[in-house]
């Protein structure tokens, strides 16, 4: 038995695949030789490039391998949580309420 996918499922799967791999970026060394690791020239200039679906295009420059990174993973923004609106503890004797002193308990 073989399974055969029909050309329409693959082809939505394709552009999807290709569609979800758009947008993404990487820095490449403009040093001497070929590609190697990024840490091997930490101070050589980066070209920033992009994949478009078909090929990478350069999008723009940077000094070195910090900037590269800066500009490739920013620091995640915190946000502050906001803040509970909650009735402020009253007096009285609920299960988790602070227990009054034994002067007051006699009023």
């Amino acid at each position: 038995m073989q399974d055969d996918e029909p050309l329409e499922e693959w082809a939505r799967r394709r552009d999807a695949r290709l569609a979800a791999s758009k947008g993404k970026r990487r820095a490449v060394p403009l040093g001497e030789g070929p590609h190697r690791g990024a840490h091997v020239d930490p101070g050589a200039p980066r070209a920033i490039e992009e994949w478009t679906g078909t090929e990478w295009t350069v999008v723009g420059l940077v000094k070195n391998l910090a900037a590269a990174q800066a500009l490739l993973y920013p620091p995640p923004v915190q946000e502050k949580p906001a803040e509970w609106d909650r009735p402020a503890m009253g007096r009285g004797r609920g299960r988790h309420r602070k227990p009054t002193p034994a002067e007051e308990q006699d009023r």
